[in-house]
């Protein structure tokens, strides 16, 4: 599944244009590369993305194409969440 497309499905950002968006301004990687919005993601990649002040760091747990709203976060763990002082 691309990384976009995990992203939108998995509501950890909203829109697939604004995950696009977010991956182009290279405040995303996999497994610490460098990630663009095709990279496609396999179950146990490690994911890093920069919000702002925040850096997530979280690990796919599953791929689906339909996941019901209630059911958003069994397809990832969150591992670290940290401040980024400025």
């Amino acid at each position: 599944m691309r990384l976009d497309k995990f992203l939108k499905i998995s509501r950890i950002i909203k829109r697939r244009t604004m995950a696009k968006e977010v991956a182009e301004q290279g405040r995303i990687t996999v497994n610490g590369n460098q990630a663009k919005a095709s990279t496609v993601l396999s179950e146990g990649d490690e994911l890093v993305i920069r919000f702002g002040q925040k850096r997530v760091t979280l690990k796919v747990n599953s791929l689906r194409e339909n996941v019901r709203k209630e059911e958003t976060d069994t397809l990832y763990t969150i591992v670290k969440e940290e401040k980024l002082e400025q």
